[in-house]
This record gives C-alpha cells, sequence and structure tokens, in this order.
C-alpha cells in the first residue's frame, strides 16, 4: 500500500476506471477505449507534474505566488483531464445498458467495480479541487486513505521514527499466562471508547477476572468507576496530572506490581507482529479480521508448545539433589 495523497488516489481511482471500461469495451465490440494504453500515459504525465510542484519556502512574497499560481495550474488540467475520462466511462456505462451483457454474472460484477472506481473518483476531484484551487481544509472524516481498502484508517501514534502508520488498531487482552484471551479490531474508535465492553466480554467467556491492567490510553473518569463495578482491582493510569487521590492510588503496592507487569503485554504485540500481522495480505474488513483471529490463535499455539516444552524439559532434567 502506497502513501496516500488525493492526486496518487486519483490516479488509481481513474487508472482502474478506465481498465474496467476498456476491457467490458472489448468484450462487447465498443471502441469506447481503443486508445486506452495511451490515455493512461497521457493522464500519468498530467499526475506527474502535479506532484512534482511544492510549495515554495522562498522569503520572497512574489515567487511563493508564482509557485502557488503553477502548481494550481498543474492541478486544474490534472483535474480536467480526469473528469474528462470520468464522463467518457459515464458513457460507456450508459451504452453498456443496452447490450446484452456477455457472461452476465462476470459482467455485473466488473460493472459494481466500476461504479465504485468512478465514485472514488468523483470524491477526489472535488476534494482536490477544494483543497488546491479553493484552498479549504479536508475535514479528516471526508477521506480515504486507500481504495482498494477503504476500512483502512490514519493511526497517529506519536512515536519518535513512526509518527502515523496506516492500518486499524486491534486491542487484545492477555492473562497472567500470556495466553491471549480476547481481542477486538477497532473500526473508527479508539481505546477509552472499548475499555469496559471488552472487559466485559472477556469476563463472560472466563467468569474470574481478578484485575485489569491497561494503558493510560483507555482511561476515563467513567471507564475508572464502571470497571471497578466489573473486577476487583483496576490498575489504570490517569492521564495528566495526578491528584492527591490519584497519586495514592497509583502508589499503592499492588497497583505498582501489576503496572510493572502489564508490559509483558507488549511481546504478544511484538509476536503477532513478527509472525505475520504487521501486514495483512487478506483483501477486505472480512477478511482483515479472519486474519486477525487466525493470528491470536496462533500466537496461543505457539505459547501452549512453549509452556509444553518447558514442562518437558523440567521433568527431563528432574529435581536437584545434593549429596554431603
Amino acid at each position: 500500500m502506497h502513501y496516500p495523497t488525493d492526486i496518487n488516489l486519483l490516479w488509481d481511482a481513474i487508472r482502474k476506471t478506465i481498465e474496467i471500461a476498456a476491457d467490458l469495451s472489448q468484450t462487447h465490440g465498443l471502441t469506447d477505449w481503443r486508445q486506452s494504453k495511451f490515455n493512461l500515459r497521457q493522464l500519468k504525465k498530467l499526475y506527474r507534474q502535479a506532484g512534482k510542484l511544492k510549495h515554495s519556502t522562498s522569503q520572497d512574497e512574489a515567487k511563493r505566488e508564482d509557485k502557488q499560481a503553477a502548481m494550481r495550474a498543474a492541478h486544474r488540467v490534472y483535474l480536467e483531464q480526469a473528469q474528462v475520462y470520468l464522463e467518457r466511462a459515464r458513457q460507456t456505462r450508459e451504452r453498456l445498458k443496452h447490450f446484452g451483457l456477455k457472461h452476465f454474472v462476470m459482467a455485473e460484477i466488473f460493472l459494481g467495480e466500476l461504479d465504485e472506481f468512478m465514485r472514488h473518483a468523483e470524491r477526489q476531484i472535488d476534494q482536490i479541487d477544494r483543497r488546491v484551487l479553493q484552498g479549504r481544509r479536508i475535514p479528516h472524516e471526508e477521506k480515504v486513505f486507500s481504495l482498494f481498502q477503504p476500512h483502512t484508517e490514519w493511526i497517529s501514534k506519536g512515536k519518535a521514527g513512526v509518527p502515523v502508520e496506516l492500518g486499524l488498531r486491534a486491542c487484545i487482552v492477555e492473562d497472567q499466562h500470556r495466553f491471549i484471551l480476547h481481542h477486538q479490531v477497532m473500526e473508527k474508535t479508539t481505546d477509552d471508547v472499548i475499555a469496559v465492553s471488552i472487559v466485559e466480554q472477556t469476563k463472560q467467556r472466563f467468569g474470574s477476572v481478578g484485575s485489569v491492567s491497561m494503558d493510560k490510553g483507555f482511561h476515563s473518569l467513567d471507564n475508572q468507576d464502571k470497571l471497578k463495578e466489573i473486577v476487583g482491582l483496576v490498575v489504570l493510569p490517569k492521564k495528566g496530572r495526578l491528584s492527591a487521590v490519584d497519586r495514592e492510588r497509583e502508589a499503592d503496592e499492588e497497583f505498582v506490581r501489576l503496572r510493572r507487569q502489564h508490559s509483558a503485554v507488549e511481546s504478544a504485540i511484538n509476536a503477532l507482529e513478527q509472525h505475520g500481522l504487521d501486514v495483512c495480505p487478506d483483501h477486505g474488513i472480512v477478511g482483515f479480521k479472519r486474519y486477525v483471529a487466525l493470528a491470536v490463535v496462533a500466537r496461543n499455539v505457539q505459547r501452549l508448545g512453549a509452556v509444553l516444552h518447558q514442562r518437558e524439559v523440567d521433568r527431563i532434567r528432574g529435581p536437584y539433589q545434593c549429596a554431603a
């Protein structure tokens, strides 16, 4: 998956629109897209020209304005050409309605894909026009970061070296024996929203849950109160400045002990990433969730094997004996 920008997302949308429209036209004897490869080359030249132009850092206001004008001109030409191809694709789509579609099921699938990429193209044209030509900001919730995996989210990690990632968050619940008890793929949600529900679901599955330890990202006053009703001890550090009551609570011996043990969950996260969960090869949100679930099962099998192996090693070694 490449780093998303509005102009390369538009290129992807128009490219797929032309390719699908050309395949359908050829199958049904239409001549609309005989020069489809040439059309793609022409559009890609305009895309590269628009992508090469950057904002000027000159102290001269006239130079900055000239560079802005050049950027707007290049983007305008790119949008106009994309709009031409999009309109031609709409006309092809209308003409196909009057043909008896060959291989009806496959043709319907391709038409659905064509409609989807045309919608993506319309959105990207609108957003580029608003951002570059009108100078407006695009709200984050309107942005799409992958045309082929629309569920992809922009994740701000706030860590040095890895400020952002593209994908979906996954929350895991691990017990004291380092087995993963529960997990949840987080679609358009944050840690503090799922804190209570994921603990409730874990307790419903496994019965006794004596304590729970979470990161600061899960904290809220409401979560503190609700989690205390579910489990006996809640190890949930507070964000920001601590009151006297919070300092006393977080200085408790049991709180400190469990908080130190919490870092063990990082080994599970690292194991999932190292064994394939850093990149999901499956397509669609259903495939993503399936792949995460299989990774969790694989991690638990790996952990079970490590426990059984250690038991066998201990059995073979036997108890140590000393002779005086």
